[in-house]
C-alpha cells in the first residue's frame, strides 16, 4: 500500500491490507494482513488491528486500540475466524475486540455505538446497534447485546449472556443471567429495578404519541415483577396481553432465555424462578 499524507510515516501496515484512500492512520499503528478498512476512519496511535478484521466506515478508533487479536481461549486452535465492525462507532482509547474462536464464526460490533477506554469485547460476541459501553466493562465470550442498551462501568458479564434491547445496567453490578429488555438491571448479585424509564423516554418510546406502547410495557413490568405470579403463570399471562411489538419481544425474550443453552433470566425483588 502507497504511503499519502494521511498516513503516519511510523505506521506499519502490510501491503495487502485494504485500507481506503481517505482513511486516517496515526503514529505506530500496525494493521495487517487481512484487515480491511472502509473511508473516513480514523486509527488513533499505536492502534494494532490483526487477524480477518473488517471495519466500515467513519469509525474513530482511539489510542492503544487491540482489535481482531487471538481471543483468550485455551480452545482456539489458529483457525481463521472473522472480527466485522459496521459503521460510525467510537471505540476509545485501549479497548480490545477479539476474534472467534473457530473457524468461520464472527465477533460483530453493529453501527452507532460507543465502546468507552478499557472495556473488553471477548470471542464471538454480537453488539448491535446505537449501543454505550461505559470504562472497564468485560463481555466474556458470546455475549449478545441488542440495541439501544446502555452499561454502565466496572461491569462484568458472564459468557452467554443476553441483554435485551433499550436496557440499562447499573454500575459495579454482576451479570450472571439474561437481562430482559427495556428493564433497569443494578447489583451484586444483579435484580431488575424498574423500567428503563429514561432510556425509554430518551428513544422516543416514552412519548406521548407511543402512550400506548409506554402503556403496554408498564404492565408486562407489574405482571413480571409486582403480581406476585410464578414466572411461568406471568409469562402465560404476558402473551395474552402483548398487544403491540416491543411487549410481543419482552415476551419471545423472556421464553427464549428458558431454553436450553441460556443462562436463564434476571429476576426481580418480588418474582417466583418457579
Amino acid at each position: 500500500m502507497l504511503q499519502t499524507a494521511l498516513i503516519h510515516s511510523t505506521a506499519v501496515i502490510h501491503p495487502r491490507a485494504q485500507i481506503h484512500s481517505s482513511v486516517k492512520v496515526g503514529p505506530y499503528a500496525v494493521i495487517g494482513e487481512k484487515v480491511s478498512i472502509g473511508k473516513d476512519t480514523e486509527i488513533g496511535s499505536h492502534v494494532v488491528l490483526d487477524g480477518h478484521t473488517e471495519i466500515g466506515q467513519r469509525n474513530r478508533i482511539f489510542t492503544g486500540a487491540a482489535i481482531g487479536l487471538e481471543p483468550q481461549d485455551l480452545k482456539y486452535d489458529g483457525s481463521e475466524s472473522l472480527v466485522s465492525i459496521g459503521d460510525d462507532n467510537n471505540i476509545r482509547e485501549y479497548v480490545t475486540i477479539n476474534r472467534p474462536t473457530r473457524f468461520g464464526e464472527i465477533t460483530r460490533l453493529g453501527n452507532g455505538s460507543l465502546l468507552m477506554a478499557y472495556s473488553h469485547v471477548a470471542h464471538n460476541c454480537v453488539i448491535q446497534d446505537n449501543v454505550i459501553i461505559a470504562n472497564s466493562v468485560a463481555l466474556a465470550g458470546h455475549v449478545h447485546i441488542e440495541a439501544n442498551v446502555r452499561i454502565s462501568g466496572l461491569v462484568g458479564i458472564h459468557q452467554f449472556v443476553h441483554i435485551g434491547r433499550h436496557a440499562m445496567v447499573g454500575g459495579m453490578s454482576r451479570i450472571e443471567r439474561d437481562v430482559p429488555p427495556y428493564m433497569m438491571v443494578e447489583g451484586n448479585p444483579s435484580r431488575v429495578r424498574g423500567l428503563n424509564q429514561v432510556g425509554l423516554k430518551r428513544s422516543g418510546i416514552g412519548d406521548l404519541e407511543s402512550g400506548r406502547v409506554y402503556d403496554g410495557l408498564k404492565q408486562a413490568y407489574r405482571l413480571l415483577y409486582r403480581s406476585g405470579l410464578t414466572f411461568s403463570e406471568a409469562l402465560d399471562k404476558l402473551d395474552s396481553v402483548a398487544n403491540n411489538e416491543y411487549v410481543q419481544h419482552l415476551h419471545r425474550f423472556l421464553v427464549a432465555s428458558q431454553r436450553d443453552g441460556r443462562r436463564g433470566v434476571i429476576p426481580g425483588r418480588h418474582i417466583s424462578r418457579s
